[in-house]
């Protein structure tokens, strides 16, 4: 990997809930890109580049839970065992931490929030935080492909950062078969590239 001071690597909600088998709204296979997202931290790490870990962070009640009239089971509630990130995960020292659907918004990508009810979006503070590194590539990786990995890149390449995703750093839910194709499709279509490893 070549060493860049402008590109960032984006590590995008690698759970408990998600990975973990017992978790809420585990995505199948997913611990066996684990050792390959750790190999993109190493790296990045290594080259002194940012670091970002963004995390679903939920309140025990909001609307985007099923119980609470959304689509989702229950998942990544705020301090929770399975809101924290997979044990196996390698963090790095100096990374940032980006919390995202801590008002209970729907959180799918790293960069936005939107109100379940009204719509209504907001920015986190993830594109903030890449400007002030003076970030304009970034490497998004992590769970799942075609919900928050997806959309990350996809508010990426909108904000004008050129933008990489891995096959072999990314697992998919495929609540429908086929989804997580689509989404990698959809990304390549968007101008994201796409990378086998």
């Amino acid at each position: 990997m070549i060493s860049s001071s402008n590109r960032a690597l984006i590590v995008v909600d690698v759970q408990n809930d998600f990975v973990d088998p017992n978790g809420g709204l585990s995505v199948k296979d997913a611990p066996t890109v684990i050792p390959n997202i750790n190999a993109m931290v190493a790296a990045a790490r290594d080259e002194g580049r940012l670091i970002v870990y963004t995390q679903d962070w939920h309140p025990e009640t909001t609307p985007h839970f099923a119980k609470d009239g959304g689509v989702w089971p229950v998942h990544c509630v705020a301090e929770s065992w399975g809101a924290h990130l997979f044990p196996d995960l390698l963090v790095a020292d100096e990374a940032v931490f980006v919390k995202k659907g801590t008002g209970g918004e729907d959180g799918y990508s790293g960069f936005t929030v939107r109100d379940p009810e009204t719509k209504a979006e907001s920015d986190t503070e993830l594109e903030t935080i890449l400007k002030r590194n003076s970030v304009e590539e970034v490497d998004v990786v992590g769970i799942a492909t075609d919900y928050c990995v997806k959309e990350t890149a996809l508010d990426a390449r909108r904000r004008g950062f050129k933008t990489t995703v891995y096959r072999s750093c990314m697992k998919g839910v495929d609540l429908q078969a086929g989804d997580a194709e689509a989404a990698i499709a959809a990304m390549a279509d968007a101008g994201v590239e796409v990378r086998d490893a």
